[in-house]
């Protein structure tokens, strides 16, 4: 299969801080590849040099198979990009945007307005085509901004967290719509933090952590070899949290995660049966009944903890010691 992105050993320092210490990427034709990370990770920066908006201080990269610091313009006339926030010009109307590119992208007057129509359709923004773009709502504006990454038709496309701010059921349009790009042979690269955004979408995913890539694989892959089997133990009481916790630690190798919110305990199932036994017979010795009680396979929520050490979410991080399982590890 063809690569359509390629990096080797990027590396990029702002001052004292160094974003990127090495990152290796090989994204293939037509597929979707996730990369995730925390915040400060180096997602964007990476994002930034492939689409030739920064340049690196070191390593090599190509995109569409020209190179990023060599063939900037060709990279350019290869791709679209789409940020976290829209950057279409909230006076003009949503028709007026995406002529307005076309005419930059040298389509011509007539080119520029058969492509915005056919975009405008393709994104359901007809009917709001003749408004100014800040009377849209959201998801509109969404939608929009990615419509304007594509009218050049782009065979390389980076989307840096363009569900930020959308609901659920805004992120699902958009992801249907990055689906349909795929279906028509473009390559996607998505920086996200919605982990289930990366579960549903990517073919693969890279985890980055302080810059490097920690780890790489199909989201089966990773939950399989990371993440694995968990025990997950659900209380009613805050109070029996940390006896129970307490009572898993003694079961398994891994350490429990705690998750106050939802007021469950999981530990990786490493014994099977013997674990399942052992534990629910230290739940009756505690005197505690448990609200639920079951084996799960593990989300890439899993493996993103299992492997940074926190979970970054749409409101604030979740911090947790959690040590680094096998597999691709900072150098």
């Amino acid at each position: 299969m063809e690569t359509a992105i390629s990096a080797e050993g990027l590396r990029k320092r702002y001052g004292d801080h160094q974003a990127l210490s090495r990152i290796d990427l090989a994204v293939p034709t037509g597929t979707v590849f996730a990369v995730l990370g925390p915040n400060g990770a180096g997602k964007t920066t990476t994002v930034r040099i492939l689409s030739t908006l920064l340049e690196p201080d070191g390593g090599r990269a190509t995109v569409a198979g020209h190179d990023v610091a060599t063939q900037a313009r060709e990279v350019r006339r290869s791709i679209g990009l789409a940020g976290q926030y829209a950057s279409v010009d909230e006076r003009l109307t949503g028709r007026e945007n995406l002529r307005l590119i076309g005419v930059l992208l040298h389509l011509g007057r007539r080119g520029a307005k058969g492509r915005a129509d056919e975009l405008l359709e393709r994104f359901g923004l007809v009917e709001a085509a003749d408004r100014p773009a800040r009377t849209y709502s959201g998801g509109m504006r969404r939608r929009l901004d990615l419509a304007a990454s594509l009218v050049g038709r782009p065979s390389v496309l980076f989307l840096d967290e363009p569900t930020t701010g959308l609901d659920l059921s805004g992120r699902r349009t958009l992801w249907q719509m990055v689906r349909d790009q795929v279906a028509e042979g473009v390559t996607v690269l998505l920086t996200t933090q919605y982990l289930e955004e990366a579960d549903q979408l990517a073919d693969r995913v890279a985890v980055i952590d302080r810059g490097t890539v920690i780890a790489e694989g199909s989201p089966d892959q990773l939950k399989r070899e990371v993440g694995g089997e968990r025990l997950e133990v659900s209380v009613t009481s805050l109070a029996d949290l940390a006896p129970v916790a307490r009572t898993l630690a003694g079961l398994t190798p891994g350490k429990p995660v705690t998750d106050p919110v939802n007021r469950t305990v999981s530990v990786p199932l490493t014994g099977g049966v013997r674990t399942i036994a052992a534990a629910a017979s230290g739940l009756e010795a505690l005197g505690i009944e448990p609200r639920d009680f079951a084996v799960r396979r593990s989300t890439l929520d899993d493996v993103f903890l299992a492997l940074t050490g926190r979970q970054d979410e749409p409101e604030g991080e979740r911090m947790a010691a959690v040590a680094v399982p096998g597999g691709r590890r900072p150098a």
